[in-house]
């Protein structure tokens, strides 16, 4: 390997040549948002459970709103920082194993990893009271952002700092809820 190859793409060329050709499909289905429906269906569940379904209507619209500024936040500092992905960096194809799934704008930082890590960070906040099980949804963002190295998609440090960004802002919106759920419902958070 060149000495110029930075040790963030040296440790992404390692991780993804772990991969093979039976287990691509796998975590293409893995990256896929909207094959993770079921766990977003049993949180829903767990919501309607704890709090009813007005004040999960209410959580659900929050969440819709953490999610909005997760996304639009990773894609201001994507748009800023201009990190093209390491499958489109040319000097990084030939490193990388050759998969079809090759998507475009920036690479810095993980939007999966983000938004996966926000929202886990939120309900496991709202809900470990009630649910000790529910530390076990870490698994979703770990799952989810190492499915985006695999696929040669984002350098690790940016699945890092994805989760990183995301800790911090579920741990905020986590921190506004309970305000905002005390104001609108002058009741404390159970």
């Amino acid at each position: 390997m060149e000495n110029n190859l930075s040790l963030d793409q040296q440790i992404l060329i390692y991780l993804n040549s772990l991969g093979s050709e039976q287990w691509d499909p796998i975590w293409l289905v893995i990256t896929n948002q909207l094959n993770w429906i079921p766990l977003f269906l049993i949180i829903l569940f767990l919501l309607v459970r704890q709090f009813g379904v007005k004040k999960a209507a209410f959580t659900l619209l929050f969440i819709a709103i953490l999610v909005a500024f997760s996304d639009q936040f990773t894609n201001l500092v994507k748009g800023l920082t201009a990190r093209t992905r390491p499958c489109n960096t040319p000097e990084m194809q030939e490193y990388l194993r050759n998969l079809s799934y090759k998507p475009r704008g920036f690479s810095f930082w993980s939007g999966h990893a983000s938004l996966s890590t926000a929202f886990t960070v939120f309900i496991i906040s709202l809900l470990r009271k009630n649910y000790k099980y529910i530390y076990f949804l870490i698994l979703f963002p770990m799952v989810f952002g190492y499915s985006r190295i695999y696929l040669g998609v984002h350098y690790p440090v940016d699945v890092t700092v994805g989760y990183v960004s995301g800790t911090i802002i579920g741990i905020s919106f986590y921190y506004l809820f309970k305000f905002v759920f005390k104001k609108v419902f002058k009741d404390e958070l159970k």
